[in-house]
């Protein structure tokens, strides 16, 4: 079934000046294209950006979270009405971490052009997708009926005529690009497009409103809209469960749609496709994350005794909780609330990346983190919870591999 869902940017105000345009994107989004001399580079461990001095961005240490035991993370009010749930296990994750600065990533394809970067202040690398052309991520398929697919987009579309686009779909032959490129009248897929149209169309041929009044009042506000925020990344969700298919951005849940996708659709690519890439539009992706299972923590904490959970995630280096885990956390809230007399203990764990010290004294301060929002933000009796961190001592998967390491990166419930 096809669904194209298109998120509106058309309360924008007027189309922008290209001209100013093009001057305020080259002060806010300088790329540094060094090529990246690290020997251990690591998602877990370390920053990449630098600014045109060479000069390292300040990021936060886990020496810096030393307060984690003490104040509720900053930020988890927003995401109040937040519900995204990732799946219980990752089978994609790519942070371009084993890539080179400057390079197309290994295990694309493209009929198009691409290279690895570092943006100015702000964390991470970033793919920047230079030219127009179809952008994918070679994950292996097929999705089981219940996924989750996340990724940060950095980009502005000032202008009409720019689409960033991504297809989740079932294609045969994901190298031949001929039938890549003909996703478009391919039946089993659903698309959701990040452009300035006003609505969308169903795969019988019938248009729907494709506007939130959430998103609207953002767009008309005096902050910069969602997609359109050109130094602060707009965090991308998207749920299939079975037929129904929710999408998020950051804390705000745009669609959630029960037949979105045919029952028995056996998605296996994930397409991402940019139609315009000047000066003026810019787009940029980074963190992609491909989980699947359906987390069923009452069952899990209550048969098997432990609940393990990839959806609580941090700053890098840091026991600061990032805000897109309160669907996590609130999973876990509502079962200590429902059964009063549960008692847990709450177990950090990393990667192999750096020395076991660290990695140990870090899984110790995020599993303090978590109990610090489950008691400030849920009201959860810090009495009926204990802490613990394994560090890098008890992986679950391959520290070899972006997948692997992000698997071992987890918390766990365990059931006193």
């Amino acid at each position: 079934m096809l669904l194209i869902i298109t998120l509106a940017n058309a309360q924008l105000k007027g189309v922008l000046d290209r001209a100013k345009q093009k001057a305020a994107n080259k002060a806010s989004e300088k790329v540094d294209k060094t090529i990246d001399k690290s020997t251990d580079p690591s998602s877990d461990k370390k920053d990449d950006p630098v600014n045109n001095d060479n000069t390292e961005v300040a990021t936060k240490t886990a020496a810096d979270t030393s307060k984690a035991e003490k104040t509720a993370p900053a930020g988890l009010k927003v995401y109040s009405k937040y519900d995204f749930v990732p799946g219980e296990k990752v089978v994609g994750f790519e942070d371009y971490s084993t890539g080179i600065i400057g390079d197309f990533p290994a295990g694309w394809n493209t009929n198009s052009s691409a290279e690895i970067v570092t943006v100015e202040g702000i964390p991470g690398r970033w793919l920047w997708l230079t030219k127009p052309g179809v952008f994918i991520p070679e994950f292996q398929g097929p999705f089981p009926e219940d996924f989750t697919f996340e990724f940060d987009l950095l980009h502005g579309i000032p202008i009409n005529g720019a689409y960033f686009t991504l297809c989740i779909g079932q294609i045969s032959d994901v190298s031949n690009m001929n039938e890549v490129l003909g996703w478009s009248v391919a039946t089993n897929q659903f698309n959701v497009s990040f452009n300035n149209a006003n609505t969308g169309t169903k795969s019988d041929g019938s248009s729907f409103f494709a506007r939130k009044n959430s998103l609207t009042d953002i767009q008309n506000s005096s902050s910069p809209g969602l997609l359109n925020d050109n130094n602060n990344p707009a965090h991308i969700s998207i749920w299939r469960q079975k037929e129904r298919v929710r999408v998020y951005i950051n804390e705000v849940k745009i669609w959630d749609v029960p037949k979105a996708a045919t029952k028995d659709a056996k998605f296996n690519s994930i397409i991402f496709q940019v139609t315009y890439a000047e000066e003026v539009v810019k787009h940029y992706i980074g963190n992609l994350r491909l989980a699947v299972g359906a987390p069923d923590t009452r069952k899990k904490m209550l048969e098997q005794n432990k609940w393990v959970t990839h959806g609580i995630l941090f700053d890098v280096n840091s026991a600061n909780i990032k805000p897109e885990s309160y669907g996590t956390l609130k999973e876990m809230a509502n079962v200590l609330k429902e059964y009063t007399d549960l008692k847990v203990k709450i177990v950090g764990h990393t990667d192999a990346d750096g020395a076991d010290a660290s990695n140990l004294e870090l899984s110790k301060k995020r599993a303090a983190s978590v109990k610090v929002a489950l008691s400030k933000e849920f009201g959860i009796d810090e009495g009926r919870m204990e802490t613990d961190g394994k560090g890098e001592s008890e992986p679950i998967d391959k520290n070899d591999n972006p997948a692997g390491k992000a698997n071992n990166r987890r918390v766990e419930f365990i059931k006193l």
